[in-house]
């Protein structure tokens, strides 16, 4: 063990028993160089985050850009700065109505949080109904609203007055009544193995919000921005949420995360009382640069476009007899290889092959792609070669 890997491992929290330590020298593209001299093809892309590989020109250029003028000013919503103002308006014009606001955070788990206060506050209504196996941060309220109490009880007590019911089982709409102030759901259940919602699912689910005047809340921290093809992932399901959340791939490698409303909902944050939401960094200029280069890059590179043809060619080559099945849509897909022990195994093989992949923070049986939006057909066929010749072998 050398001293920067001594280091990281004596000064800097840990989070598990069995961090790899890995030394990273820079990173570009679809690749992370590591200071044993070795390129390794990213399946992972920081865990969804970066959206258009390591290091894009645009997003660089963006962040000097603004460094260059001024970092941080003021408080959140005192100031109007240009890449904010600019990102919040390009996400009003790309997405459909009645989501119109913006307001700009510093993680996805803080916008979890905030959407969770906006819901409350505009119903006047205390309940919320999440999902099991659900994965929304950890923060207290983020992780009052997940569904996996291994991850929950050593934390307790959490928000009260929550309800969870099971994905994709419309029999459990009767737990939704005119008590709950908001439903909050990923669009793909993620930590849970990139499930997918049934066909008319979600638009059952809205409906069911309207009847009772509940709010619907939709978590695309990770499937939005492109990754499944569409900007957020609910414009496949047919419906339009009261409050999307997002994070990770928005800010293209920065942290940053937002929740958006309508006017006439995200207003009640600002009186009754004034302060309902308050961060001192959302909104930062360097953040809303990097994420509105990253926003404009996804919405007219075709990116997007091309994400169908990329999942397909995922699954063509993904086929061998120890991978039981494929979950997920776009670039975010799991595959199951059967138990948390030979998932962790082939990942660490792989890793030795120069190929990064992880594994589903609840499945770990699951093995986690989800990489760089800007990844070749190349690459990818590259990086399952690897997968596959790692699955022959052990």
């Amino acid at each position: 063990m050398d001293k920067m890997q001594q280091d990281f491992f004596t000064y800097q929290a840990q989070t598990t028993k069995f961090a790899a330590g890995f030394e990273v020298e820079k990173a570009e593209g679809s690749y992370i160089y590591g200071t044993d001299g070795k390129k390794y093809l990213d399946f992972v892309a920081g865990v969804s985050a970066n959206t258009l590989g390591h290091s894009h020109p645009k997003v660089i250029n963006a962040i000097k850009e603004q460094a260059d003028k001024y970092l941080h000013v003021m408080v959140y919503g005192e100031y109007a700065q240009e890449k904010p103002v600019a990102l919040c308006k390009l996400l009003a014009e790309s997405t459909p109505d009645p989501l119109e606001i913006t307001y700009l955070v510093n993680s996805g788990a803080e916008a979890i949080d905030g959407s969770l206060k906006l819901a409350k506050r505009y119903t006047g209504r205390e309940e919320i109904v999440s999902f099991k196996n659900s994965y929304h941060g950890n923060t207290h309220g983020a992780l009052s609203v997940s569904g996996n109490e291994n991850h929950k009880r050593e934390f307790r007590p959490l928000l009260p007055m929550v309800t969870f019911i099971e994905f994709n089982n419309e029999n459990d709409f009767d737990k939704i009544t005119e008590k709950t102030a908001c439903v909050i759901m990923e669009t793909i259940q993620g930590a849970a193995g990139f499930l997918v919602p049934d066909r008319d699912y979600l638009i059952n689910l809205k409906k069911r919000c309207e009847e009772v005047g509940a709010l619907l809340i939709l978590d695309e921290i990770q499937p939005g921005f492109g990754r499944t093809g569409k900007l957020f992932s609910f414009e496949h399901f047919g419906i339009v949420p009261d409050i999307v959340v997002m994070g990770k791939g928005m800010g293209g490698g920065v942290p940053v995360g937002a929740f958006m409303s309508s006017r006439k909902i995200m207003e009640t944050l600002s009186h009754s009382p004034k302060l309902g939401h308050i961060t001192t960094f959302g909104g930062n200029p360097l953040i809303a640069a990097s994420s509105y280069a990253t926003l404009k890059e996804v919405l007219e590179s075709g990116l997007m476009d091309e994400i169908k043809e990329k999942e397909k060619l995922y699954r063509e080559l993904l086929v061998h007899p120890k991978i039981q099945n494929i979950n997920g849509k776009g670039l975010m897909l799991a595959v199951n290889l059967g138990s948390p022990e030979y998932t962790l195994h082939v990942a660490k093989k792989c890793m030795e092959k120069g190929l990064i992949v992880f594994w589903q923070l609840y499945r770990n049986e699951y093995l986690r792609i989800s990489p760089p939006l800007t990844i070749s057909k190349e690459e990818i066929t590259e990086g399952c070669k690897i997968i596959l010749e790692v699955l022959e072998e052990n």
